[in-house]
């Protein structure tokens, strides 16, 4: 299978254009299945890609993504640039001007208050907002008029589309969640599940972790859309059920990050009914070597943080011998086949800041029992190395997924070749990716010693995703557990680089800060140990039209064009 970007042909390009003509939601139905099941509407609360691409239906940003990377007007009338006055000469300033008689799904003018409340929301002192990365370096947001916004940052800003762009910084209404500011933002329930916006749909109905119902937003800017009169969003099961519901049945119109191995893929295609969308962007699997202890005898508030470092991942010889048994070659055309790159970076493109390192390519058992010896670590009679009384024994969690099952096995069998006792853990993906800060089982808690999964960033810059391992990003019971530095990274040079990225115009310099960022937090420190740059994988029906794929922004950034193939 040619991996490329997956376009519509003459025939659905000539129906999408018939459908634009048409009246908003006169083809009935459209029916998405999410494997992970949703959370939240609010990207806010949670860093499931899950919870940000469903919530993509209802909350919008100023501007977003197009399937090329190029940044597009939303909420605005134009993208601001030097040229047109929008962004400063000095680069310390960024002015959006809104396009005029937008509206709330409420039918309530959507103004700059708005825009500005929702900062406040994300840069709240008492923390709740999973991404702070995308308002670092803002100094103030200025509602100048009804229709005019102003971000000033504190000092010139090389990339100034970070806040309020991409499906990971929409704006959130200011007279629905004012009452949720800092510490009351995971208590406002109704607002997070049922927020209103100005996407194509709004929520009928939430039940979390199973099923969002939306209806097409009557005030939703184009009168002519959505085609749709409603959408439903299932959650649960797993991937290869939900690939089957669209490729096999027809149960379906559209099934997200269907990761099944090639061999179902080729299987299912033969069943006639769907086509699989792809495309590589910046989707990358990888495991997460915790720097605290997890252990459930320390104290709540205490396990997990900063105060408490990991045993043994402290040892930057037992993280890099983790990363030499592996063998990312063989975990990619096992997972993945064409669909799947095994790589050494978190940042894999574009080309300008993708380091290329392949250092960690080659498997390496023997060096990584030498490292260990070094270490200090001894194998024992079972076969596990231990020091100073303690066992070489990690508990690895990943969400539930078949391919991370074939993957948490043949990892833990390499890991024993070297003298680590693996225990396996497998969570539900919708508790996982969750947004209950209670729950000991997300991504964000970390409660294990390594886990798997896959991420990726909004646009075309990386700036505001390596922002997201400074030490300060690192969830908390504090921030209640939001924030993005999941492995708890910390390394004050790391964070100066970050703030050097911000204000580094010369693209060149930029493109070699960033390479430099990503070696810190990969082969550097093997605390993130990158395995495989993933194509965005997901399936369509024959019966659907307009979908585009997009790896810059959410998979759903143009469900306002979608229409029923008649």
């Amino acid at each position: 299978m040619k991996i490329t970007t997956l376009l519509m042909g003459a025939a659905a390009t000539m129906a999408l254009a018939s459908a634009a003509q048409a009246e908003r939601g006169t083809d009935g139905q459209v029916k998405i299945l999410y494997s992970q099941a949703v959370s939240t509407m609010n990207g806010y609360m949670s860093g499931g890609t899950k919870d940000i691409e469903v919530g993509s239906l209802v909350l919008e940003p100023l501007a977003g993504f197009d399937e090329k990377g190029n940044i597009i007007p939303r909420l605005v009338s134009e993208i601001p640039s030097i040229e047109n006055g929008g962004i400063s000469a000095d680069r310390t300033s960024i002015t959006w001007k809104i396009k005029p008689d937008m509206k709330w799904s409420d039918g309530t003018p959507f103004t700059s208050e708005d825009v500005k409340f929702t900062a406040d929301y994300c840069m709240h002192p008492e923390g709740g907002c999973a991404q702070l990365a995308r308002y670092e370096g803002i100094k103030s947001v200025e509602a100048v008029d009804p229709l005019t916004v102003k971000v000033t940052f504190d000092k010139a800003q090389a990339n100034p589309f970070t806040a309020f762009v991409g499906s990971t910084s929409p704006i959130l209404q200011k007279a629905q969640f004012q009452n949720c500011l800092g510490t009351a933002a995971s208590t406002c329930t109704e607002q997070n599940t049922k927020p209103i916006g100005t996407g194509p749909f709004r929520v009928t109905d939430f039940k979390v972790n199973d099923v969002v119902m939306l209806e097409a937003n009557p005030n939703y800017r184009d009168p002519a859309k959505p085609a749709f009169a409603t959408a439903m969003v299932k959650g649960g099961g797993d991937s290869e059920s939900a690939t089957r519901a669209v490729m096999e049945t027809g149960e379906f119109d559209y099934a997200w990050n269907t990761q099944v191995n090639p061999e179902l893929q080729e299987q299912m295609k033969a069943g006639g009914k769907g086509v699989f969308e792809v495309a590589f962007g910046t989707l990358v699997e990888r495991i997460e070597l915790n720097q605290t202890d997890p252990s459930s005898d320390l104290p709540e508030g205490e396990r997990g943080t900063a105060k408490h470092p990991h045993p043994f991942f402290s040892d930057p010889k037992v993280r890099q011998a983790m990363s030499m048994a592996l063998d990312r070659q063989a975990l990619s055309d096992i997972g993945y086949g064409e669909a799947g790159r095994p790589t050494c970076d978190l940042v894999p493109a574009p080309e300008a800041y993708a380091a290329k390192n392949t250092s960690c390519l080659t498997q390496d058992i023997e060096g990584a029992k030498k490292l260990l010896d070094e270490a200090g670590w001894t194998v024992g009679a079972d076969g596990i190395r231990e020091k100073d009384g303690r066992k070489l024994k990690v508990l690895f969690q990943s969400s539930v997924n078949p391919v991370r099952q074939e993957f948490q096995s043949i990892i833990k069998q390499w890991w024993s070749e070297i003298g680590v006792d693996t225990e396996l853990k497998q969570v539900d993906g919708s508790v996982f990716f969750g947004a209950d800060a209670g729950s000991p089982d997300t991504v964000q808690k970390f409660y294990a010693d390594v886990q798997m999964y896959a991420n990726n960033f909004d646009g075309t810059d990386p700036q505001p995703y390596l922002a997201q391992w400074t030490c300060d990003k690192a969830p908390t019971p504090a921030n209640q557990w939001q924030g993005e530095n999941y492995v708890r990274y910390c390394d004050k040079a790391y964070d100066e680089g970050v703030m050097q990225m911000l204000s580094e115009v010369d693209g060149a310099k930029r493109g070699e800060l960033a390479k430099k960022l990503n070696n810190m937090i990969t082969v550097d420190s093997n605390v993130n140990l990158p395995l495989i740059d993933r194509g965005r994988f997901s399936a369509r029906s024959n019966t659907l039209g307009g979908v585009v794929m997009n790896v810059w922004d959410t998979e759903l950034w143009n469900a306002s064009d979608w229409f029923r193939v008649k």
